[in-house]
């Protein structure tokens, strides 16, 4: 970069959200000083405490900004591939190397020095989301467009999952924010209600019920919307007969088979038959229909297999608390409870800096990192914790205005993944710290302690600084 450019692009640097940066990470590095301080090492910068390691962790994510800065803006799109490509290959390194911490293989060692690549990948799939969009003649609502945005979203949340890592994973849905900023039918977020509330009730509800209720209602918006009331009854004849077979043929073999399984299994064999019979009638509702009803089936037994198979015991019985389906407040919702005590405790102006008693006698556990959040609430109060909010919704904001006066699709797409992943992080950690969302393990930008997700934090943001900065060399 010579002289001239030089000068250009700090002249275009948006110094807003850099100061922004700058302030809550400040704020955060306070905030673990109160969360673990010891009467033995009240220095700050005692380095064998761990608010010392994490200003190692700031002054070296303070040069990733720097070079950030003076590496080539070309570099980024160019490698965007490369850079996800790599992080998948991390991802699949922990899996065979990671050292396991409180039931998740997600941490690698080298040394006393660990990362976490699931923080990392982030940064890499909103890369590579960006590059693959800014290609030319994509468009988000092409079938085969979604399928490969589907498929670089899936990949890294599928390794994650085999760690397991529950918060990281649900991280990666927040890229659908950036596929309707880029075109998604409106349609598609009817589609993703009507799956929330699927999954909702599917945590709350037997899979048997869910089933059935799917079957029900699936004959009865049939009959009501086509008025084919003939159609439906011989629809309903043909998956009784194929589920009295099933159950029949399950009896002789002496195997027994789950109900919901039986109803499900008639239910989509009904589906084939019934299309192929409407075909000939021209009833043109019934192939969405039926596939949409036997992908509502499919994902409920997905959820129940996730709940069962992929999370934790530790993450079950935090859901079903949360869910009001378990009460264990000296147990899994210990962790809950003392955090709404200490954040509730420091009413409208708070305790002061270190005076918090829930924070200084260690009632709420890892308050450091995933409850980091408490020590805002219960030393600096309901007014501490609305600066805190305000700040991050203001660099929430700033970042929209930079995303919308990009001028390359790459930049664009690239900022409003920046956007989503904030959000969803700030929107989990907060909530998980009053006690409206599950207890999943998710850090809070800039302010949990911890190398990793600082770091990641930091290159997820500066390199929107960095493409902003140069925002019309990035069109040549």
């Amino acid at each position: 970069m010579n002289n001239s450019r030089r000068e250009n692009f700090v002249s275009n640097v948006d110094w807003v959200p850099v100061l922004v940066y700058l302030i809550l990470v400040l704020m955060g590095w306070i905030n673990i000083y109160a969360a673990v301080y010891n009467e033995e090492h009240k220095s700050i910068f005692d380095f064998s405490q761990r608010y010392g390691s994490q200003l190692i962790w700031i002054i070296a994510a303070f040069a990733i900004a720097l070079t950030i800065f003076m590496i080539d803006l070309k570099f980024y799109p160019f490698f965007a591939y490369f850079i996800y490509a790599f992080s998948l290959l991390l991802l699949l390194i922990v899996l065979v190397f990671g050292r396991e911490i409180n039931g998740a293989r997600a941490w690698l060692y080298i040394g006393k020095f660990s990362i976490q690549p699931s923080e990392f990948a982030k940064v890499a799939t909103a890369l590579a989301i960006a590059k693959y969009l800014s290609a030319y003649n994509v468009k988000v609502n092409n079938i085969k467009t979604l399928f490969t945005i589907g498929a670089i979203i899936l990949l890294p949340m599928m390794l994650i999952a085999m760690q397991p890592d529950a918060g990281s994973l649900l991280v990666f849905l927040s890229f659908s924010i950036v596929l309707f900023r880029e075109g998604l039918p409106g349609g598609v977020l009817i589609f993703g209600f009507v799956i929330g509330l699927l999954l909702f009730l599917s945590l709350l509800v037997p899979i048997t019920h869910i089933v059935v209720a799917i079957v029900g209602l699936g004959f009865l918006i049939f009959a009501l919307y086509t008025k084919q009331y003939k159609e439906t009854i011989l629809g309903f004849l043909i998956f009784a007969g194929l589920g009295s077979l099933l159950w029949g043929l399950s009896v002789l073999m002496h195997k027994k088979i789950d109900y919901y399984y039986i109803i499900a299994i008639s239910f989509v064999l009904a589906g084939l038959i019934f299309l192929i019979i409407t075909f000939f009638r021209r009833i043109r509702f019934v192939t969405a229909f039926v596939l949409f009803l036997s992908g509502a089936m499919l994902f409920s037994f997905s959820v129940d297999y996730v709940f069962h198979h992929v999370l934790g015991k530790h993450q079950q019985q935090r859901m079903n608390i949360l869910l009001g389906l378990e009460s264990d407040p000296l147990g899994k919702g210990y962790n809950i409870n003392q955090s709404m005590i200490a954040i509730g405790s420091g009413g409208f102006l708070g305790k002061g800096f270190l005076q918090g008693t829930q924070t200084k006698y260690n009632f709420v556990p890892e308050q450091s990192t995933d409850f980091i959040f408490c020590t805002v609430g219960e030393e600096w109060g309901f007014l501490g914790s609305l600066v805190v909010l305000g700040l991050f919704l203001f660099l929430l904001l700033r970042i929209v205005v930079m995303a919308e006066r990009q001028r390359s699709v790459f930049s664009r797409v690239y900022a409003y993944g920046v956007a989503s992943i904030l959000f969803f992080h700030i929107a989990i950690n907060v909530g998980m710290a009053i006690g409206v969302l599950p207890v999943i393990g998710i850090p809070l930008p800039f302010f949990s302690s911890g190398g990793s997700s600082l770091w990641a934090f930091t290159i997820l943001l500066f390199l929107l600084i960095r493409f902003d900065a140069s925002r019309t060399e990035l069109l040549k």
